[in-house]
Parts: C-alpha cells; sequence; structure tokens
C-alpha cells in the first residue's frame, strides 16, 4: 500500500501544473460540458473554446435554446465537434427539462445525459467532490506500466485502482496521472519514468 501512494506522489512531481480541462469552472454545468468537449481533445484547446461557448451561453436554458450551426462554429476547434455540439445541446436540454438546469450528482443519472459515458460521469463527480476515478488513455496506459491493473477495459481498471488505493486518493489519481502523461509526451521517456517509479522501495 505504502509504495503505491509512494509511486504516486512521485507521479505528482514529476507531472506540470497545467490546468485541466474539467478544472476551475463557476458553474457545475461548464463543469460537465466541457468534460463532453474534451473527450479526444487536448485541454489546452478545449478550455479556451469552452470560454468562449459560455461567453455566447451565459445559462444552461441559454445553450438548450442554441442554433445547432452556431455551437457548431464556436466548438469547431474540438474533435468530432459536430456530434458533441448535438450533444452538449441535448445534454442542456436534458439537464433543463429534467434536472432543474443543474448536473445530478449521481452516476446513473448522469450516465443517461447526452454525451456522458462512464469516464466523463466520474470525471464531472470528482470534480464535485465525490470518490471516484475517471478512467482515460493515461490513467490506463500508466495503472498497466506500472502493474496495478491487468485489464484494458476501463470498468476494470477502475475496480482494480479502488481496490488498491484508499478512498481519499479516488479523485485525485485522474488529475495527476493525466498530468503527468501530457507532461511527458515521448513514449520512450515515459516509460523510462514509468519503470524507475515502479522500482521505488
Amino acid at each position: 500500500m505504502n509504495n503505491l501512494i509512494r509511486q504516486l506522489k512521485e507521479l505528482e512531481k514529476l507531472g506540470s501544473s497545467m490546468r485541466l480541462a474539467a478544472e476551475e469552472w463557476n458553474e457545475p454545468w461548464k463543469t460537465l460540458i466541457t468534460t463532453i468537449m474534451s473527450a479526444r481533445t487536448r485541454d489546452e484547446v478545449t478550455i479556451p473554446v469552452a470560454d468562449k461557448l459560455f461567453k455566447k451561453y451565459k445559462t444552461v436554458k441559454g445553450l438548450a435554446n442554441a442554433n445547432l450551426k452556431d455551437v457548431q462554429m464556436i466548438i469547431k476547434p474540438i474533435n468530432f465537434y459536430k456530434n458533441k455540439s448535438r450533444n452538449i445541446v441535448n445534454c442542456a436540454k436534458s439537464l433543463v427539462k429534467y434536472h432543474d438546469s443543474k448536473p445530478p450528482h449521481d452516476f446513473d443519472k448522469l450516465i443517461e445525459l447526452p454525451g456522458v459515458g462512464r469516464k466523463t460521469a466520474n470525471v464531472f463527480l470528482s470534480e464535485m467532490g465525490k470518490d471516484t476515478i475517471g478512467i482515460d488513455t493515461h490513467v490506463a496506459y500508466i495503472s498497466k506500466k506500472l502493474g496495478w491493473t491487468g485489464s484494458n477495459k476501463p470498468k476494470e481498471i477502475e475496480d482494480d485502482l479502488k481496490k488498491l488505493f484508499p478512498r481519499r486518493y479516488w479523485k485525485r489519481i485522474n488529475p495527476i496521472l493525466v498530468r503527468f502523461g501530457k507532461s511527458h509526451t515521448s513514449r520512450r521517456k515515459k516509460d523510462e519514468i514509468l519503470d524507475r517509479i515502479k522500482n521505488l522501495n
């Protein structure tokens, strides 16, 4: 156990302090919408696009009533922007219609929303202070490399990490591993560092 915490803290030290897409929004709906947009798109691209979107649509109702083509024009730098435009407008509609314009803090209700899968729901919930672990490509790769999991399936990786780490660390795992992954873009260099961390005593 202590060795795992040491490994996690070493990863934290070696990651940069960059802002991640889900962080630092002043309203939960903005956190959720930005997290939907950030899937398979770099945070440094997502954040300024989200800023622009929220300058035009200042409320969930405003986004729910948005013209789809206008949203597409704003979020065009985002990967899969056409599909994501539909999802974020429909997600806003669902929030207004069924959730009093506020994202639910409940995993099962979140994944019913358009564009919200397991990873997005868990990243959102951890930003809201809940003990969850969002599994993305960085978390999956690093966890496997360090021997924390033997699986490639997000749900199984999540379950393995929850068994290994005390609950109080769960919400820190995704940001720490993502920052480390984004700080070291060379696969060879990353693997060298991870091999060293794996052998920490």
